[in-house]
């Protein structure tokens, strides 16, 4: 297959491996950078998403510092980003108290309870270090826009954010900022309508606070995002109630920027007959995406040719684990959803003419499966997959599962696509990329005991 619009050669890269693309980086940073100068909003890179601290010199010339969901977290922003460090957590220890008086600068707390218990800790640490840190409270809006359950902080019986039934106005003495997270990969429109629930429910706090913090979930940087509408919320907030907005976006950060290269391993090819329930079962699996369930003509059609199965060594619940948390279906680069195409819908010839396949993993888990793809060219045992938008929580989500080597991590250098175009004039080029990291069984042995 040919790749030409990637920057890099994936018949060059030793697999699996994730290669992020600093120009694609570099794109994202500019369009939050206008944001920033538009509104003079503050932008946090919230490390839960994407922590690939090689780029942190690269990034921090362009947002505000890091936020932070643990101690380890907060020392690598502290360490490595070494600019504004803001940390939350659902609950800390006081181990992890002491630990972050070291590192942060905003402690955001989630209860009240917490901030009682620990504030007399945190000042006398603080004075004894000669640092400074400012307190805050996340605040729950009690609005829900994430459509995915297990993703919406709102959702009833949710453990993140003081509810305003248990906001306590006589312990904000010394509380700087407040902070709320409710979005997920949304739109701007989004966000309007959560200000105004945050406007109704915690006006009156609102002027008294120095900051606010408006969380994450921002899909900034997608094609499409209505960033104009963002820029007159922000503006207009902080017009009105004359405080400083502070976003933590992840994922526009690196959206788009990073991909997972796997190698196929082996083709298996499936001689049983495959059943509507076959197909259901599949499309659960991921993200009830890859075949129409139920569709008599979806499942006749991959009955009469079976579905061939492709193992590559890559792990969805090693090294993609949100393709089984999330759900859904990533993209592989030169592929299409079966489900989308017209000749199987109707039933026409033309499904002859596609090569099916169920791409799977080499763990032990029978669900370790990527989905079901089709390709106008039939996969061979040695030739390279690519999978999508893989910087984001793929890279922090990572784990050992089977003792399965994590994938190493590379780089493509923007300097050097940039020094290829000068020299040779080409508009696409594939450069080597940089291997920043490669994994062995220390790695593996050394998280045990």
């Amino acid at each position: 297959m040919k790749y030409n619009t990637l920057n890099f050669n994936p018949e060059d890269i030793d697999t699996p491996c994730f290669v992020v693309d600093e120009n694609l980086i570099l794109h994202n940073l500019e369009i939050l950078s206008s944001v920033k100068e538009h509104t003079g909003c503050k932008i946090l890179l919230a490390l839960k998403c994407f922590s690939m601290f090689r780029l942190f010199p690269l990034i921090r010339g362009y947002l505000d510092g890091i936020c932070a969901s643990s101690p380890d977290e907060a020392r690598l922003g502290r360490e490595e980003f070494q600019k504004e460090v803001h940390t939350f957590a659902a609950a800390y220890s006081e181990n992890d108290i002491l630990d972050l008086c070291e590192t942060t600068d905003h402690l955001v707390f989630n209860s009240f309870g917490q901030l009682e218990r620990f504030r007399p800790i945190v000042q006398q640490r603080v004075s004894q270090l000669g640092r400074h840190i400012d307190f805050g409270i996340r605040i729950n809006p009690e609005h829900s826009e994430g459509a995915v359950p297990i993703y919406d902080p709102c959702a009833p019986g949710s453990r993140l954010g003081v509810k305003l039934a248990h906001f306590r106005d006589d312990l904000l003495d010394g509380i700087t900022g407040l902070h709320w997270h409710n979005l997920c990969e949304q739109d701007s429109d989004c966000l309007q309508r959560t200000v105004k629930a945050v406007e109704s429910r915690f006006g009156e706090y609102i002027s008294k606070m120095k900051y606010i913090n408006f969380g994450g979930g921002h899909h900034i940087t997608r094609p499409g995002y209505n960033i104009r509408l963002l820029e007159n919320i922000i503006n207009d907030f902080q017009q009105k109630w004359g405080v400083q907005v502070y976003l933590e976006p992840g994922e526009a950060v690196a959206l788009n920027a990073g991909y997972l290269v796997a190698t196929v391993l082996d083709i298996i090819t499936d001689s049983d007959i495959v059943t509507a329930s076959d197909i259901a079962a599949d499309s659960d699996v991921a993200a009830g995406s890859d075949i129409a369930a139920g569709s008599d003509i979806a499942a006749a059609s991959a009955a009469r040719r079976g579905i061939d199965i492709a193992i590559m060594d890559a792990c969805v619940p090693a090294h993609m684990p949100d393709v089984l948390e999330m759900p859904y279906r990533p993209y592989i680069m030169h592929s299409e959803n079966p489900a989308d195409l017209p000749e199987i819908t109707a039933g026409s010839q033309m499904t002859a003419e596609k090569y099916i396949y169920r791409i799977g993993g080499l763990s032990c888990l029978a669900g370790d499966v990527a989905g079901i793809y089709s390709f106008d060219e039939p996969l061979n045992i040695g030739d390279k997959l690519v999978f999508t938008d893989m910087a984001i929580y793929s890279m922090v989500k990572t784990n050992t599962f089977n003792g399965i080597r994590l994938p190493s991590i590379a780089l493509v250098r923007k300097d050097d696509i940039l020094a290829r175009k000068k020299d040779t004039g080409e508009k696409k080029n594939h450069v080597k990329v940089e291997i920043v990291r490669k994994f062995d069984y220390s790695d593996f042995k050394g998280r045990l005991s």
